[in-house]
């Protein structure tokens, strides 16, 4: 059967605001009986709709008596999504995430009810977070190596100290010619790209190809850039601030939505820690594990998309 793909822009107003957010839908030309999925990419300072891609392709093009329709959204201020300078922070990306779900022009409007959200990362949080304050209501939710605590925070902890300096790290990052200057030597960089894909977002280095840094780092030169990675490198976009509010999100959820946790072997340890917390933990319908560590989806994507595959299987035809 015909793959279609399109791309579009959904506006997402924030602060009487117009931010014109990128999409693509992938699905197959002639599905019926089509169940809704929104794949939402990890939040980092490269973060984009490619990740996703080969995960969303493989589940449609699969036989089955459900077809699904795959919808990647770009996260505001960063992929292809308009990068205005707003005060970034978890609640801004939960108000996007939100509308989404429930503005009637919405690419993810006409799910009759029935949206499966899938998240990587911060993305995973934030959305479970969402649901558990009733914002938000997915049929069910799938968390691919989900995280919550920035790159500087899970590193150098929150101490009173430490928010000072990620508060003039941040201040410096956001600041005209010498924010940029940071930024080229922090995130904007190829070197700097690729050994932290090399060191702890892919599992195997050998799958980080000069293309993939190259399709990266590009993202990084367009215009406003650098303001939502001076909310993440420094925690701002963190949904919570220990593993016990971590693991209340969850508990939230139990009984109400089915949650699927796909955890990583190649994590980086603090990172794999908090996954790990939650296998057997309540709210989690299944935890499995795949290889990889923090781009599973992108680095493994058909183990990713099997597991996915069967979670929605089991999800949606138990007509929950």
């Amino acid at each position: 059967a015909e793959l279609s793909t399109n791309t579009g822009k959904w506006q997402w107003t924030f602060e009487d605001k117009p931010v014109s957010v990128y999409y693509e839908e992938h699905e197959q030309g002639t599905a019926e009986n089509v169940k809704n999925i929104l794949m939402i990419p990890t939040i980092s300072d490269v973060s984009t709709v490619e990740e996703w891609r080969v995960v969303a392709k493989d589940i449609v093009t699969r036989k089955g008596e459900l077809s699904y329709r795959a919808t990647i959204v770009d996260w505001p201020g960063l992929g292809y999504s308009d990068r205005p300078s707003l005060n970034y922070n978890a609640d801004v990306m939960e108000n996007f995430l939100v509308q989404l779900l429930n503005s009637p022009n919405s690419p993810v409007a006409d799910a009759d009810g029935e949206l499966v959200v899938v998240g990587g990362g911060h993305a995973a949080t934030i959305a479970i977070r969402a649901a558990g304050k009733g914002l938000i209501r997915p049929s069910a939710v799938a968390a691919v190596a989900p995280t919550w605590a920035g790159p500087l925070p899970i590193v150098f902890g929150r101490g009173s100290d430490m928010e000072t300096r990620y508060g003039l790290l941040r201040g410096t990052l956001r600041a005209p010619a010498i924010g940029w200057m940071m930024y080229n030597v922090l995130v904007s960089n190829e070197k700097s790209i690729q050994s932290q894909y090399k060191s702890h977002v892919y599992a195997n280095p050998e799958n980080v190809t000069p293309e993939i840094v190259e399709s990266r780092y590009e993202l990084t030169k367009r215009k406003g850039a650098r303001y939502v990675p001076a909310a993440f490198l420094t925690g701002l976009l963190d949904p919570v601030q220990s593993r016990e509010e971590f693991l209340e999100l969850f508990a939230k959820l139990d009984g109400d939505v089915s949650v699927l946790v796909v955890s990583t072997l190649n994590s980086p340890k603090r990172s794999k820690a908090e996954m790990e917390a939650l296998k057997g933990a309540k709210g989690v319908t299944k935890f499995v594990e795949v290889p990889g560590a923090l781009l599973p989806q992108e680095e493994y994507p058909l183990a990713v998309a099997e597991e996915l595959y069967d979670f929605l299987q089991g999800s949606l035809s138990s007509g929950r």
